[in-house]
Protein backbone atom coordinates (compact mmCIF):
# COMPACT_ATOMS: atom_id res chain seq x y z
CA UNK A 1 0.00 0.00 0.00
CA UNK A 2 1.48 3.48 -1.28
CA UNK A 3 0.83 6.33 1.28
CA UNK A 4 1.92 9.85 0.99
CA UNK A 5 1.80 10.68 5.00
CA UNK A 6 5.69 11.12 5.02
CA UNK A 7 5.94 13.52 2.42
CA UNK A 8 3.66 15.44 4.36
CA UNK A 9 5.37 15.45 7.38
CA UNK A 10 7.98 16.53 5.03
CA UNK A 11 6.31 19.69 3.98
CA UNK A 12 4.98 20.65 7.70
CA UNK A 13 7.10 23.98 8.30
CA UNK A 14 8.89 22.82 12.25
CA UNK A 15 12.67 22.71 14.47
CA UNK A 16 12.78 20.00 16.49
CA UNK A 17 11.69 16.15 16.87
CA UNK A 18 8.44 15.61 16.39
CA UNK A 19 6.84 12.92 18.32
CA UNK A 20 3.49 10.98 17.33
CA UNK A 21 1.81 8.30 19.80
CA UNK A 22 -1.31 6.58 18.43
CA UNK A 23 -3.35 4.09 20.38
CA UNK A 24 -6.41 2.36 20.28
CA UNK A 25 -10.03 4.16 21.73
CA UNK A 26 -13.20 3.15 21.54
CA UNK A 27 -15.64 2.09 18.79
CA UNK A 28 -12.42 1.39 16.25
CA UNK A 29 -11.45 4.88 16.79
CA UNK A 30 -7.46 6.22 16.89
CA UNK A 31 -6.49 8.23 19.64
CA UNK A 32 -3.30 10.29 18.45
CA UNK A 33 -0.91 12.50 20.30
CA UNK A 34 1.79 14.96 18.39
CA UNK A 35 4.16 16.56 20.83
CA UNK A 36 6.78 19.14 19.49
CA UNK A 37 10.10 18.70 21.19
CA UNK A 38 13.13 21.31 20.59
CA UNK A 39 16.04 20.40 22.62
CA UNK A 40 18.01 23.45 21.54
CA UNK A 41 15.16 25.84 23.72
CA UNK A 42 16.52 25.86 26.88
CA UNK A 43 13.34 27.46 28.60
CA UNK A 44 11.91 25.16 30.68
CA UNK A 45 8.08 27.18 29.94
CA UNK A 46 8.28 24.76 26.88
CA UNK A 47 7.55 21.65 29.09
CA UNK A 48 4.14 23.61 29.54
CA UNK A 49 2.86 23.48 26.18
CA UNK A 50 0.94 20.32 25.93
CA UNK A 51 0.63 17.76 23.22
CA UNK A 52 -1.87 18.14 20.38
CA UNK A 53 -4.38 15.22 20.94
CA UNK A 54 -7.01 13.55 18.63
CA UNK A 55 -9.99 10.92 18.84
CA UNK A 56 -10.83 10.53 15.31
CA UNK A 57 -12.10 7.36 12.83
CA UNK A 58 -9.13 6.00 10.93
CA UNK A 59 -11.24 7.24 7.77
CA UNK A 60 -11.21 10.65 9.53
CA UNK A 61 -7.48 11.35 10.16
CA UNK A 62 -6.67 10.18 6.73
CA UNK A 63 -9.15 12.86 4.99
CA UNK A 64 -8.18 15.56 7.21
CA UNK A 65 -5.08 15.01 9.76
CA UNK A 66 -2.42 17.33 8.27
CA UNK A 67 -4.98 20.23 8.22
CA UNK A 68 -5.41 19.86 11.99
CA UNK A 69 -2.02 19.56 13.07
CA UNK A 70 -0.38 22.40 10.23
CA UNK A 71 -1.22 25.18 11.83
CA UNK A 72 -0.74 24.24 15.80
CA UNK A 73 2.68 22.76 14.96
CA UNK A 74 4.10 25.26 12.89
CA UNK A 75 2.83 27.75 16.12
CA UNK A 76 4.47 25.78 18.72
CA UNK A 77 7.24 25.40 17.02
CA UNK A 78 7.96 29.32 15.86
CA UNK A 79 7.26 30.13 19.73
CA UNK A 80 9.86 27.81 21.15
CA UNK A 81 12.08 29.31 18.45
CA UNK A 82 11.51 32.54 19.89
CA UNK A 83 11.60 31.63 22.79
CA UNK A 84 15.16 30.35 22.35
CA UNK A 85 15.92 33.79 20.56
CA UNK A 86 14.62 35.63 23.33
CA UNK A 87 17.11 33.65 26.19
CA UNK A 88 20.24 34.11 24.02
CA UNK A 89 19.37 38.08 23.54
CA UNK A 90 18.31 38.06 27.28
CA UNK A 91 21.95 36.18 27.93
CA UNK A 92 23.41 38.79 25.90
CA UNK A 93 21.99 41.72 27.17
CA UNK A 94 23.26 40.23 30.92
CA UNK A 95 26.72 39.92 29.51
CA UNK A 96 26.41 43.96 28.17
CA UNK A 97 24.70 44.68 31.43
CA UNK A 98 27.76 43.47 33.39
CA UNK A 99 30.36 44.97 31.08
CA UNK A 100 29.04 48.11 31.63
CA UNK A 101 28.61 47.47 35.26
CA UNK A 102 32.42 46.48 35.94
CA UNK A 103 33.22 49.64 33.07
CA UNK A 104 31.12 52.04 35.31
CA UNK A 105 33.10 50.55 38.52
CA UNK A 106 36.02 50.71 37.27
CA UNK A 107 35.55 54.53 36.18
CA UNK A 108 34.43 55.42 39.55
CA UNK A 109 37.20 53.77 41.09
CA UNK A 110 39.86 55.63 38.83
CA UNK A 111 38.49 58.87 39.54
CA UNK A 112 38.42 58.14 43.46
CA UNK A 113 41.82 57.78 43.29
CA UNK A 114 42.46 60.58 41.00
CA UNK A 115 40.58 62.70 43.56
CA UNK A 116 42.65 61.33 46.61
CA UNK A 117 45.77 62.01 45.25
CA UNK A 118 44.98 65.21 43.95
CA UNK A 119 43.40 66.27 47.96
CA UNK A 120 46.87 64.19 49.24
CA UNK A 121 49.37 66.51 46.79
CA UNK A 122 47.17 70.04 47.68
CA UNK A 123 47.40 68.89 51.36
CA UNK A 124 51.34 68.82 50.78
CA UNK A 125 51.19 72.07 49.27
CA UNK A 126 48.98 73.67 52.32
CA UNK A 127 52.05 72.20 54.49
CA UNK A 128 54.43 73.93 52.74
CA UNK A 129 53.30 77.19 52.77
CA UNK A 130 52.66 77.14 55.91
CA UNK A 131 56.52 76.59 56.40
CA UNK A 132 57.16 79.14 54.13
CA UNK A 133 58.39 77.03 51.77
CA UNK A 134 56.64 78.83 48.55
CA UNK A 135 58.67 77.90 45.78
CA UNK A 136 58.52 73.97 46.42
CA UNK A 137 54.80 74.69 47.31
CA UNK A 138 54.32 75.66 43.60
CA UNK A 139 56.25 73.03 42.40
CA UNK A 140 54.17 70.30 44.16
CA UNK A 141 51.11 71.95 43.12
CA UNK A 142 48.90 69.69 40.55
CA UNK A 143 49.27 69.97 36.79
CA UNK A 144 46.44 71.41 35.25
CA UNK A 145 47.16 68.95 32.62
CA UNK A 146 46.25 65.99 34.59
CA UNK A 147 42.87 68.06 36.42
CA UNK A 148 41.29 69.81 33.81
CA UNK A 149 38.31 70.19 35.60
CA UNK A 150 40.15 72.22 38.45
CA UNK A 151 42.07 74.34 36.26
CA UNK A 152 40.51 77.39 37.56
CA UNK A 153 41.43 75.95 41.11
CA UNK A 154 45.05 75.08 40.03
CA UNK A 155 45.72 78.49 38.40
CA UNK A 156 44.48 80.36 41.35
CA UNK A 157 47.22 78.31 43.77
CA UNK A 158 50.05 78.96 41.67
CA UNK A 159 49.40 82.24 41.31
CA UNK A 160 49.19 82.41 44.71
CA UNK A 161 52.19 81.26 45.68
CA UNK A 162 54.56 82.95 43.07
CA UNK A 163 53.56 86.20 43.81
CA UNK A 164 54.59 85.33 47.53
CA UNK A 165 58.21 84.16 46.15
CA UNK A 166 58.63 86.20 43.66
CA UNK A 167 62.01 88.42 42.54
CA UNK A 168 61.71 91.61 43.85
CA UNK A 169 61.68 94.31 41.05
CA UNK A 170 64.16 95.00 38.17
CA UNK A 171 64.46 98.68 39.37
CA UNK A 172 64.08 97.66 42.97
CA UNK A 173 67.33 95.55 42.44
CA UNK A 174 69.22 98.07 40.49
CA UNK A 175 68.39 100.36 43.11
CA UNK A 176 70.73 97.94 45.59
CA UNK A 177 72.98 96.87 43.29
CA UNK A 178 74.34 100.78 42.33
CA UNK A 179 77.36 101.32 44.54
CA UNK A 180 77.34 104.56 46.21
CA UNK A 181 80.37 106.98 44.69
CA UNK A 182 83.77 106.99 46.87
CA UNK A 183 84.06 110.13 48.63
CA UNK A 184 87.33 112.15 47.96
CA UNK A 185 90.69 112.00 50.89
CA UNK A 186 92.29 115.23 51.61
CA UNK A 187 95.33 115.40 50.09
CA UNK A 188 98.06 116.24 51.97
CA UNK A 189 101.11 118.29 49.70
CA UNK A 190 104.67 116.75 51.00
CA UNK A 191 107.37 119.65 49.45
CA UNK A 192 106.43 123.10 51.66
CA UNK A 193 104.61 125.40 50.16
CA UNK A 194 106.32 128.21 51.75
CA UNK A 195 110.15 129.11 53.14
CA UNK A 196 112.12 126.91 55.79
CA UNK A 197 114.21 129.26 58.70
CA UNK A 198 116.88 127.72 57.37
CA UNK A 199 116.51 129.56 54.10
CA UNK A 200 115.36 132.78 56.04
CA UNK A 201 118.38 132.95 58.05
CA UNK A 202 121.03 132.52 55.21
CA UNK A 203 119.09 135.98 53.89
Amino acid sequence: MNTNFFNQIQQLDFTGVLQLNISKGAENNLIVSVLLHNEQCGDNAKNLIPPLTFNATPQEFDEGFFQQITTPIQKVSGLMVDMEEFLKQLEEAKKQSAIEKDKAEKAKKEKEAKDKKYKDNMAKVDELEKEGKFREAWIKVPDIADYSEKADEIRKRKTSLSDKFASPSLFGTMEEATPEPPQAEEVTADCPTGTTDEEENEY
